[in-house]
């Protein structure tokens, strides 16, 4: 009956440890990766939805009539043609401006909102009516909001970013402190002719076990904070926030995450493991 080769795991306290830090590092992974992606979905959708929209201000009465030329002279080039009422101007400012409507009615503009069929359309009969009137793209005015989802995404891609980093410190203080704890086992192993690989594939199925159970614990508990996140977006019904969600690519690519954690896990182990056996 042969021997069984001698191997060594980490301690308990070791254990708890690891898997509550990797199932925490894990669920901050995941969630911000998740709101980079819904927040990207929302800006994508946002620009789309905005793309081919423009309003018209005519501020001089007297190019009312050149403007509604050039409209009715370009019919072809336009979906949608809606003229913005007054009352709908003074409901608009009202939140801003109490009192005094009948006097505001004298300042206001003629406006009229307008989706082209075509981006070149857009552009053709911007400059066109730009000469006579004000033109403003949604596209122009939403700038802002659009800029700060994109810089909300680049500080979610930091935050995976650095907690990667922080799965990699915390893999190699392990796997390091492990093998300076169980020393004389690995000079038992070495004096049985057993490889450096061979060790640190004992180290790579102990992160493995634990790394499974940590990565599959941080992705249960991260799925229903991102949805309770992307349903009170939508509850707010406010711009952006009401365009973000997360397709189906997105959850595939989110379900890789904790497989790709393990993966990392395991090969910063074999690693750290082998470079410890040489410096030994």
């Amino acid at each position: 009956m042969s021997k069984k080769p001698i191997v060594f795991s980490l301690i308990h306290e070791q254990s708890i440890f690891m898997t509550a830090i990797m199932a925490l590092l894990t669920f901050l992974a995941v969630l911000s990766l998740g709101i980079a992606l819904s927040i990207g979905t929302g800006v994508i959708r946002w620009n789309t939805q905005w793309d081919l929209f423009a309003t018209v201000q005519i501020m001089d009465t007297k190019n009312e009539k050149i403007i509604e030329k050039i409209l009715n002279e370009n019919k072809e080039k336009i979906i949608e043609n809606n003229e913005v009422t007054t009352e709908q101007m003074k409901n608009l400012m009202r939140p801003w401006i109490s009192g005094g409507g009948d006097v505001l009615e004298k300042y206001l503009p003629k406006m009229y909102e307008i989706k082209f069929k075509t981006d070149s359309d857009l552009e053709q009969l911007g400059k066109e009516i730009g000469k006579h009137a004000r033109f403003l793209t949604h596209a122009q005015a939403l700038k802002s909001s659009t800029s700060a989802g994109w810089k909300m995404i680049f500080i979610s891609a930091f935050v995976l970013i650095m907690t990667l980093g922080a799965i990699g410190i915390c893999i190699s203080y392990i796997a390091k402190n492990t093998a300076l704890l169980h020393r004389r086992e690995l000079e038992i192993l070495n004096q049985i002719g057993a490889s450096d690989n061979f060790v640190a594939r004992q180290m790579q199925k102990i992160i493995a076990k634990i790394s499974i159970i940590a990565s599959a614990t941080g992705f249960l508990i991260a799925t229903p904070v991102l949805l309770l996140i992307i349903s009170t977006a939508h509850s707010a019904r406010v711009g952006l926030m009401a365009m973000i969600d997360i397709s189906g690519h997105g959850w595939l690519i989110l379900m890789l995450v904790p497989i790709a954690i393990i993966i990392f896990a395991i090969l910063i182990t074999k690693r750290t493991t082998l470079n410890i056996l040489k410096n030994n």
